[in-house]
């Protein structure tokens, strides 16, 4: 949609003229390697997306917060002083907790009108939801003279979604979405909150996202699974180890103390984490030496550790990726995000993603009766004003 189509459709819902109308933009994500090692100490590897979430906005002049989107048919109308989750209210409930945790930190926030539409698709696994809530923050930031810093704006969009929403996250996608950076990927140090930015020049490979179409389905209560036999893991190893978190281990001194851990359910677990961890090193490592074959490698051994050693895959996601690694065309291939459902990201040759496409959709069609979706994404810029 276009800015001035954005502009009308403000409009038409609001009322007014567009002379005081601002306007905000934050991205979606996918994460290209560093599965479920964020809430063990550890290093993820996303980038931002050159698609995302708009919004446009308007001061006015009582505490009221009126909040339509151009996706979701469920128009939201609050006050500033009676901010509670209402599940009613669904996807609003972001927005809402993003100005909860605002107040909070002691900034006085007035009424505004808040019209917000998307182009990620939702149960995509590409951050919908931390693209709203950082899309919220700089606006409010804008609107209200807040001087929030970028950091400050990631940390209180995760406690609104783990505190007011009540979804356990990590920290990756908020990172990603406010602290992205055109043709570029982020390596974040997810315990200690810094980042590095890698170069991701693809040359003549493109980034190719596959929606399984498949809502993610038991992710709360697996993620939340995976969490504890994780911290079983590194209960055991703390008896020889001297650790706060999984991550603080390299695979080799892993290797000298697996054998502590009776459990092969929970030794997988362990593992996947620690080679996990190591992976991200060496992709950044692979980038940066602009060898894209060894970075695909990585992509597939993710997959394969996350479907072998972490059991989060499921048929739909395996599908995909290993229809994908058929293709001599496809440098790598892997699951992105919880798992369970959403997407894969494939970095494909580019004059080969019609074929990919072609090949890939009539693989998963056959053997899973649901219908892919194909996504060509490029690296995309992080949350701000549109100017």
């Amino acid at each position: 949609m276009s800015i001035n189509n954005l502009r009308q459709k403000f409009l038409e819902n609001f009322g007014g003229d567009d002379s005081e109308l601002r306007i905000f933009y934050a991205p979606g994500r996918v994460n290209l390697i560093g599965e479920h090692t964020d809430y063990n100490g550890g290093h993820v590897f996303p980038c931002a997306l050159n698609f995302g979430t708009y919004g446009v906005a308007r001061k006015r002049n009582d505490n009221t917060i009126h909040l339509i989107s151009g996706n979701i048919n469920l128009p939201v109308m609050v006050k500033t002083d009676d901010l509670k989750n209402d599940p009613v209210h669904d996807w609003g409930n972001y927005p809402k907790g993003v100005v909860a945790e605002i107040i909070k930190l002691g900034h006085t926030i007035g009424g505004f009108d808040f019209y917000i539409w998307g182009d990620i698709p939702n149960g995509s696994g590409l951050s919908s939801s931390a693209s709203i809530e950082l899309l919220t923050a700089v606006t409010l930031n804008g609107l209200f003279d807040l001087n929030l810093s970028m950091k400050e704006m990631v940390l209180l969009c995760q406690r609104a979604e783990n505190q007011f929403v009540g979804v356990n996250c990590g920290i990756m996608d908020q990172y990603a979405v406010g602290m992205g950076k055109k043709d570029h990927a982020i390596m974040i140090d997810c315990l200690n909150l810094q980042h590095e930015y890698v170069p991701f020049d693809l040359g003549s490979y493109k980034m190719v996202i596959t929606n399984t179409n498949k809502k993610h389905a038991l992710v709360d209560s697996k993620y939340h699974e995976r969490q504890s036999e994780c911290n079983e893991a590194l209960r055991i190893l703390q008896q020889e180890c001297d650790i706060e978190y999984l991550c603080n281990l390299d695979p080799e001194t892993f290797r000298d103390h697996v054998e502590l851990i009776k459990d092969p359910i929970i030794r997988n677990r362990a593992t996947h984490v620690v080679q996990e961890n190591a992976r991200v090193f060496a992709a950044v490592s692979a980038l940066n030496g602009g060898d894209l074959g060894l970075f695909g490698e990585l992509m597939n051994n993710s997959h394969i550790s996350l479907r072998d050693l972490y059991s989060v895959t499921g048929n739909e996601l395996d599908v995909l990726a290993e229809s994908a690694w058929k293709l001599e065309s496809v440098l790598g291939s892997r699951m992105t995000g919880a798992g369970f459902g959403g997407c894969t990201v494939s970095i494909v040759a580019a004059d080969a993603v019609e074929h990919f496409m072609e090949f890939v959709g009539n693989e998963y069609s056959t053997q899973t009766g649901l219908t892919a979706e194909f996504y060509v994404a490029e690296t995309g810029i992080g949350a701000g004003e549109v100017m």
